[in-house]
């Protein structure tokens, strides 16, 4: 891969199927954020949900959100390339190299946004605010890790390494 080739424009066929340099398309640094974003949201949804139905405090609650973000995200990367034949050595190193920048970004984004909305982390699972503030974070998180995969892959990391075993 060239990473001194200069960027010339972008064509209809780049847009759609990566820039001839080598980088990585909008569309598939996207693919990779939403698979990404599914595990962690999983994680996280589950991990506010218990923390505050077990009424722990806003530390415990959010330590345990990132930690189920961190492992149900990397468990659907490692089920996905355990499928293609990597033994579970293998397909654990994959799966820490293809999503931990991405989980921790996404993360980051999403547990500041939730600390930073004023009365969030007090809701309750019942109040509209716990859920509009999480989906919300999630959502913003999706928008600004997207740009980081897309720098990651265009590099053959993060993702990229994921998807020469799909």
């Amino acid at each position: 891969m060239n990473h001194h080739a200069h960027h010339t424009g972008t064509t209809h066929d780049a847009a759609h199927h990566g820039p001839p340099d080598g980088g990585a398309s909008w569309s598939t640094a996207a693919r990779a954020t939403l698979h990404c974003l599914t595990g962690c949201a999983v994680g996280e949804i589950l991990g506010m949900t218990v923390g505050t139905a077990l009424k722990w405090g806003n530390v415990p609650t959010m330590a345990l959100a990132i930690v189920l973000a961190f492992l149900f995200g990397y468990a659907f990367t490692l089920f996905a390339v355990r499928r293609s034949g990597l033994s579970l050595r293998a397909a654990v190193k994959v799966a820490l190299a293809a999503d931990t920048v991405s989980i921790a970004v996404m993360e980051l984004v999403d547990n500041g946004i939730i600390a930073l909305v004023p009365g969030a982390m007090d809701a309750h699972l019942s109040d509209g605010l716990f859920w509009s503030t999480l989906l919300g974070g999630l959502a913003v998180a999706f928008l600004l890790t997207t740009p980081v995969n897309k720098w990651m892959i265009g590099r053959g990391k993060g993702h990229a390494v994921a998807h020469a075993h799909h």
